[in-house]
């Protein structure tokens, strides 16, 4: 991360501060004299309680966000579901495909990578399938559907039907700032979407948990 520090208005996360993220934000942050700042999150996996502590130690301070940035999809999610700007850094050994080539009909091309980064919103006959983890950046709507081998990570609305771990992975996930699917699946765990409204400033996450499929605020824990 240190390649992006280029800008005195930039705060970067280090992975030296293995265990207390939040001491080297409080350290950094103090010592910088701008008020628009600049995040670089780096690998940290953060959710959005600990987004809304970044937001809130801004604001005590008289500063504000410009601009979030993070290698990790699910600090990306938790950002933007809290109304910052976002941008994703991609490593070296990712790959983003944004021409999946969607069918409507059941001949959805797949891809064999560790992470497929797809953007646009699915619309009602769209299928996409892929042999890893996908991150979605736009909404899946009813009539269109998502299925992974591996995780399902959506920074829009679910309302269509996504199938994770399609291969039998039953720890396998969905994440998407809003999870009212037609039809949810996690390996061989089939369940449908809540009826109420989501908890407002909370992405949401499915997983199994026992026997049955579990959805929750995402990565609270």
């Amino acid at each position: 991360m240190n390649s992006f520090n280029s800008k005195k208005n930039q705060i970067i996360l280090s992975q030296s501060f293995k265990k207390n993220w939040q001491k080297q934000f409080e350290l950094d942050i103090k010592g910088n004299k701008y008020s628009q700042l600049e995040i670089f999150l780096g690998k940290w996996k953060l959710t959005c309680n600990d987004i809304n502590y970044i937001i809130n130690y801004c604001k005590r301070l008289n500063k504000t966000i410009s601009n979030v940035f993070s290698s990790e999809p699910e600090s990306i999610i938790s950002a933007s579901n809290l109304g910052l700007n976002t941008s994703l850094i991609l490593e070296k050994n990712t790959r983003i495909e944004r021409d999946l080539n969607i069918e409507n009909s059941s001949n959805s091309k797949k891809a064999e990578v560790s992470i497929i980064f797809h953007q646009g919103t699915l619309h009602a006959g769209e299928i996409i399938e892929v042999e890893s983890d996908i991150l979605l950046i736009g909404d899946v709507n009813p009539g269109a559907i998502v299925r992974a081998t591996g995780n399902i990570m959506i920074w829009g609305r679910l309302l269509g039907i996504a199938h994770a771990g399609k291969e039998g992975n039953h720890e396998s996930k969905i994440t998407a700032l809003q999870l009212r699917p037609v039809q949810l699946r996690i390996a061989d765990k089939i369940a449908k979407g809540p009826k109420e409204k989501p908890e407002e400033g909370l992405a949401e996450e499915a997983q199994i948990q026992g026997d049955v499929i579990v959805i929750k605020p995402a990565r609270t824990r």
